[in-house]
Parts: structure tokens; sequence; C-alpha cells
């Protein structure tokens, strides 16, 4: 729960910032980067939020994905952010959830990397939450 507190908490802190920040889509690097590092790892279930036409959202797309266990989802969480440094040369924003790795967050101000754990995924629901999003599966 914290990770969404987080997010709104974030949105009023960045709202200027990201007003003068590049617009992404689904074909700009980062994002290819972030969905290539989740297979890497096995990360399963991916699927990515295009927030763009939303005036409530918090980031331009949400990645959303998903790992059986607790090591798993570290792995993800860590090559993502890994990936993202050495081929983009960004470092995220801000991340949460690496004490209890069933839901970690990874905030590159734009882009916003969900990596959750499967029970976590059902009960927040993100999709639903953005139902009004475009959403892409990404599947090998």
């Amino acid at each position: 729960m914290e990770q969404l507190a987080s997010l709104t908490n974030r949105k009023k802190s960045l709202s200027a910032g990201r007003a003068g920040a590049a617009r992404l889509t689904r074909n700009s690097k980062i994002i290819k980067t972030i969905i290539a590092a989740i297979r890497e790892k096995k990360g399963g279930h991916v699927i990515s939020l295009d927030m763009r036409k939303i005036n409530e959202a918090v980031a331009d797309f949400f990645i959303i994905c998903e790992a059986d266990n607790q090591p798993q989802i570290r792995a993800i969480a860590e090559n993502v952010q890994r990936q993202v440094k050495e081929k983009c040369g960004e470092s995220p924003y801000h991340h949460e959830g690496y004490n209890n790795l069933h839901w970690v967050l990874i905030d590159y101000v734009n882009v916003v990397v969900h990596v959750m754990h499967p029970e976590s995924r059902k009960f927040y629901r993100l999709e639903e939450m953005w139902s009004d999003a475009q959403g892409k599966e990404h599947t090998d």
C-alpha cells in the first residue's frame, strides 16, 4: 500500500518537472529496455499501460509484471535498474518495496515499473484502477 501512497505524493512534487520532460512512446528506448530486462529474468504477464491521455495519471506509462517468489521479484527489479542505467543512462527517481518483496515499484518519472507477486497484483488490480489506459500485453 505504501507504493500507492508514494505515487500520490510524487504527483504533487513532480508535476512541474514532468510538464517539461520529453513524452515517451511505446517504442522509447527506456520502455524497450525495461521490458527486455523483465523478460530476461522470466517476469510473467507483462503489460504496459499508456497513461498519456489520462489527466490524473502520474506517469506516461506503467509497466506491470509479476514474479512467483521474492528472489525473482528482487532479480527482476535489480535487472531493470541495472539495464536502464547501462543502456539509457538513467537512475530511478524513487524505488520502494525491497523490504517485503511483494510489490517493488521503480519510478523513472515518465514510466513507473511495478514488479508484483501474483497475489498482490490480484489484490491491488492496477489494470482495473487505470482501465481508461490503453493496455498492451508483451508476450514472448
